[in-house]
C-alpha cells in the first residue's frame, strides 16, 4: 500500500490510474511515499522522510526543490508534452491577438451604446486595423514538444518559420516540418523574424534571454510572444522597446507587476495549459509515472535522475540510487547472494541508478548491506 499526497487539485482521471493499492490524501502532515502536484510551491515545505517520488502534472518544475530532492534520493517527474497542444493553440491565438488589435477592438465595442451602434462600428473600426500573419516570418526559440507544434502549425497557416535549438534531439527533428528552417545562431532568428516566440525552460542561463541587447538585433515592429516562463523575457526592456517603437506588441502568459496595464502588452492570466484535456493528460501521465516507480522502480521522464526501465521478473528486484563513481556496480553485485538474472544501469551527471532482477527473493541482510554500501544514497526492495 502506497500513500500519495496531492498538493493541488488533480484530475480524477489521473488519480484513477493509481488503483486500490494507494491511499490519497491532501494532508501535508501525512507520511507520503509520493507527491502529485501542479503549481504548489514546495521550496519551504518539510519533505517527509518516507518520500520516494514527486510527480509534477506539467512540464515546469521550478516550484520543486530539485537539488534537495536529489540529495535525499527523491525522484522528480514531470509530464513533457502532455499539455503541449493546449499551449500551442494559445500561442497561435497570441499570434493573431498581437496582429489584429482584437482585444482593443472588443474593449472599445463594449463601451458603445445608443440606437446607432452599427454606424459607430463602421466609423470606428479603422482604428483597429491590423496585419495578417500569412507570409510573415515566425522565429521559434526552443524546438521541444511545444515549440515543434507551434512551428508546424505556423507553417500550416502560411508563415515562414525559422527555428533555433542548440539541443534539438533527433526524435524532435524528425517531427519538425521540412519547411521549418533550423539555424545554428540565435541572431539569425532575430534579424529576420516578424514574430518571435520562446519555448525553453527557465534556468540561470536562460533568464532574461530576451533583453535590450537581443531586442536591438530584432526587426523594427517585431511582436514577441512568451508562453514559456515570465523570467525568460525582461519586461522592463520590452516596455522600453515598445515606448521607442521597436516592439509592436508583447504577449505574455505570465504577467507580473511589470507586464500589466501597459500599452502594447497583452497579459494573459497563465492560461497556456488551462484546458480540461491538458489537465487530464498531465494528471494521467504524472500518476502513471509515479506508480511505475513506486511499484516497479522504473524511471521515465525524471528531471533529476536518468531514464532507467527494466521488465519486472518473478524473482526479486532491488533499485539502487547511488553516486556515479567507478566500480560501483561491481561492489553492489558482489553483495547480492542470489543469482542475478537481469540488470539495468544509467547515470545522469553525478547521480546513477541501477535496477537488478534476481531469480530468487533478496534476503533482508543483503538489503542492509546494500543500504550501507559506499556511494549508495537509497536502496529499495521492490516487492
Amino acid at each position: 500500500m502506497f500513500n500519495i499526497l496531492t498538493l493541488n487539485k488533480i484530475a480524477a482521471v489521473g488519480l484513477e490510474q493509481l488503483g486500490d493499492n494507494y491511499t490519497i490524501t491532501d494532508d501535508v502532515n501525512a507520511a507520503a511515499d509520493g507527491i502529485v502536484l501542479r503549481s504548489f510551491k514546495m521550496h519551504d515545505m518539510e519533505l517527509p522522510e518516507s518520500l520516494l517520488a514527486v510527480a509534477r502534472a506539467g512540464a515546469g518544475v521550478n516550484n520543486i526543490p530539485i537539488d534537495k530532492c536529489t540529495e535525499k534520493g527523491i525522484v522528480v517527474f514531470n509530464t513533457p508534452g502532455a499539455n503541449a497542444n493546449a499551449v500551442k493553440e494559445l500561442v497561435i491565438a497570441g499570434l493573431l491577438l498581437s496582429s489584429r488589435d482584437i482585444v482593443e477592438g472588443i474593449e472599445w465595442a463594449s463601451t458603445l451604446n445608443g440606437d446607432d451602434i452599427d454606424k459607430q462600428v463602421e466609423k470606428g473600426k479603422s482604428h483597429f486595423a491590423g496585419n495578417e500573419i500569412m507570409g510573415k516570418t515566425l522565429g521559434v526559440i526552443g524546438l521541444g514538444a511545444i515549440g515543434i507544434l507551434v512551428a508546424n502549425a505556423a507553417v500550416a497557416l502560411g508563415m515562414d518559420v525559422v527555428g533555433y535549438d542548440p539541443f534539438l534531439s533527433v526524435a524532435n527533428a524528425l517531427k519538425l516540418s521540412e519547411k521549418v528552417k533550423v539555424v545554428k545562431d540565435i541572431d539569425d532568428i532575430y534579424k529576420v523574424s516578424d514574430y518571435v516566440t520562446i519555448h525553453v525552460p527557465l534556468t540561470d542561463e536562460t533568464r532574461d534571454s530576451i533583453n535590450a541587447e537581443a531586442i536591438a538585433k530584432m526587426k523594427d515592429g517585431v511582436r514577441i510572444l512568451n508562453f514559456a516562463r515570465g523570467g525568460l523575457v525582461n519586461a522592463d526592456d520590452v516596455k522600453a522597446a515598445i515606448a521607442a517603437g521597436k516592439v509592436a506588441k508583447y504577449v505574455v502568459d505570465f504577467p507580473g507587476a511589470s507586464a500589466v496595464s501597459e500599452n502594447g502588452i497583452l497579459a494573459i492570466p497563465h492560461l497556456g495549459a488551462s484546458t480540461e484535456e491538458s489537465e487530464d493528460n498531465c494528471a494521467v501521465m504524472a500518476c502513471q509515472e509515479i506508480a511505475d516507480y513506486l511499484e516497479n522502480g522504473n524511471i521515465v521522464n525524471s528531471v533529476n535522475f536518468p531514464r532507467c526501465w527494466l521488465q519486472k521478473s518473478a524473482g526479486g528486484r532491488v533499485a539502487i540510487i547511488h553516486k556515479n563513481i567507478p566500480n560501483a556496480i561491481a561492489k553492489y553485485t558482489d553483495v547480492i547472494t542470489v543469482n542475478i538474472s537481469d540488470m539495468m544501469n544509467a547515470s545522469k551527471g553525478d547521480i546513477a541508478y541501477t535496477i537488478i532482477n534476481t531469480d530468487e527473493p533478496i534476503p533482508a541482510d543483503v538489503m542492509e548491506k546494500l543500504s550501507n554500501a559506499s556511494g549508495v544514497i537509497k536502496a529499495r526492495l521492490i516487492k
